[in-house]
């Protein structure tokens, strides 16, 4: 029996609107905790979400969303967990807490294909695609399987997480995907005796990307351990609602809003 042909970037996920990849050049900056936190903000805002978990090799989204049981099938499919009102999809779940994921990159770029047309997402608002560092099999997989609405960039502000933040740019361009802008983590820590902010890994470096690229700043993520903890226990600080992630959210959502709008209208004489 002849293998059926594979189906076409617009055919996968017909019934999700918007597709963002949050990315970072350089690991270590807090990708999947502004993931987890704009899925979060972006479900209180009373939009269907979804959190894909495309970090095959360090899947951290069901620690922090608190999700630790085992997805269950429907036929040959897969049910995706739901916890904080969203929907979410990981290896982690499957793998088991604490197994190490030794696989070559081919079988990464299959995992991911198959965490976006072998589970039953459903209708969805924003997919939220929390990816792995750097510009490699996972994101070339996920910009080639189907069409992202944008992509957003974590960086910290110090100038060895800039550097990388241009190389992922730059590979997203290459391969066609709108920039939504920049989120800047661990910008400052504010004192909490006298509010003074100290900008422990410099000042204002993702401010200065984003305009030399010519892209929004998102947001400036503060130095906060109640973010950590949160993240740690299963309840990101989101679902508190009054945090910067929601700020963030709102400009996401606007950028899109833009980037629709800038599309050419196309007129059927």
């Amino acid at each position: 029996m002849p293998t059926p042909p594979a189906p076409k970037r617009a055919e996968i996920l017909p019934d999700v609107k918007n597709i963002v990849a949050v990315a970072s050049g350089k690991g270590g900056v807090g990708k999947t905790t502004v993931s987890v936190n704009l899925a979060v903000s972006l479900a209180k805002q009373g939009a269907a979400v979804g959190l894909l978990d495309a970090d095959i090799y360090g899947p951290n989204v069901p620690l922090m969303m608190g999700a630790r049981a085992q997805p269950k099938a429907r036929g040959q499919k897969i049910l995706p967990l739901e916890n904080h009102n969203v929907k979410l999809m990981s290896l982690g779940l499957i793998a088991g807490e604490n197994a190490p994921i030794i696989w070559r990159g081919p079988i990464v770029g299959k995992m991911i294909q198959q965490f976006m047309i072998d589970v039953i997402w459903g209708a969805l608002d924003y997919l939220v695609v929390d990816l792995p560092p750097g510009t490699g099999d996972a994101q070339l997989t996920l910009a080639q399987t189907v069409p992202l609405a944008g992509a957003v960039i974590v960086t910290t502000p110090q100038k060895v997480a800039l550097e990388d933040v241009h190389r992922s740019i730059e590979m997203f361009h290459k391969v066609e995907v709108p920039m939504l802008g920049i989120i800047e983590n661990m910008s400052y820590f504010s004192c909490p005796c006298c509010g003074d902010r100290t900008p422990l890994f410099g000042a204002d470096g993702g401010r200065q990307i984003a305009d030399a690229f010519g892209l929004p700043l998102l947001g400036q993520i503060p130095i906060q351990p109640d973010i950590c903890e949160r993240g740690d226990a299963g309840m990101p600080i989101a679902l508190d609602g009054d945090h910067v992630f929601a700020e963030i959210a709102a400009c996401v959502v606007e950028a899109l809003r833009e980037r629709e709008s800038d599309l050419p209208e196309i007129a059927i004489v």
